[in-house]
């Protein structure tokens, strides 16, 4: 079975880190690009940060640049965000995404496959 599943969230307090992991079952993460979303409540869906494949290149939103860090280890399978001096407005449901091919894009429109997503709380 083909899956994404997202670990590492949790409540933290303003100003600290989390670390989120992506690992992916069934296939092998090296030909693809992965994408890094959030959405909060009644808020829509936002790309936040992306790898692509083969050169790593990353991209990142404005409003997460210097705080989070994109990474991927493809022999575990694995892509991962570091998330430090973490505000209350970073509070939501974030998921990891791939597509198949080379992109950095931050649309969800360009990702095929979906985590279930793992909840981050930023509050004291």
């Amino acid at each position: 079975q083909v899956q994404l599943v997202e670990s590492g969230g949790g409540l933290v307090q303003p100003g600290g880190s989390l670390r989120l992991s992506c690992a992916a079952s069934g296939f092998t993460l090296d030909p693809y690009s992965v994408a890094w979303f959030r959405q909060a409540p009644g808020k829509e869906r936002e790309g936040v940060s992306s790898i692509r494949r083969s050169d790593y290149s990353t991209n990142y939103a404005d409003s997460v640049k210097g705080r989070f860090t994109v990474s991927r280890i493809n022999a575990k399978n694995t892509v991962y965000l570091q998330m430090n001096s973490l505000k209350p407005e970073d509070t939501a449901v974030y998921y990891c995404a791939a597509m198949l091919g080379w992109t950095t894009s931050l649309s969800p429109t360009n990702y095929n496959t979906w985590g279930q997503g793992t909840q981050v709380t930023v509050s004291s």
